[in-house]
């Protein structure tokens, strides 16, 4: 997806993304640092006295394209309650 195809309100927080797609925050953020997915810089008048998680936006149509095909992995228990 070229950057200018995308619109003002196609830019969202992590926390939007993970409420329209129900990928988790932490899955969205490992696409980002692999490269499949873009970062853009908030607007600092949205995220003013926010925490540092308000500064990052992505884009909602690429994390939507993703998402169809993910997939969440059962997570596994710890050692303490398999040996009980």
């Amino acid at each position: 997806m070229d950057p200018t195809e995308l619109y003002t309100h196609d830019l969202v927080f992590e926390h939007e993304a993970v409420a329209a797609t129900g990928v988790p925050g932490p899955t969205i953020r490992q696409w980002a640092r692999r490269g499949k997915i873009r970062r853009f810089q908030g607007d600092p008048r949205q995220y003013a006295g926010q925490g540092h998680e308000y500064k990052t936006m992505y884009a909602l149509p690429e994390i939507e394209q993703l998402a169809a095909n993910f997939k969440r992995m059962p997570q596994r228990r710890p050692n303490a309650a398999r040996a009980a």
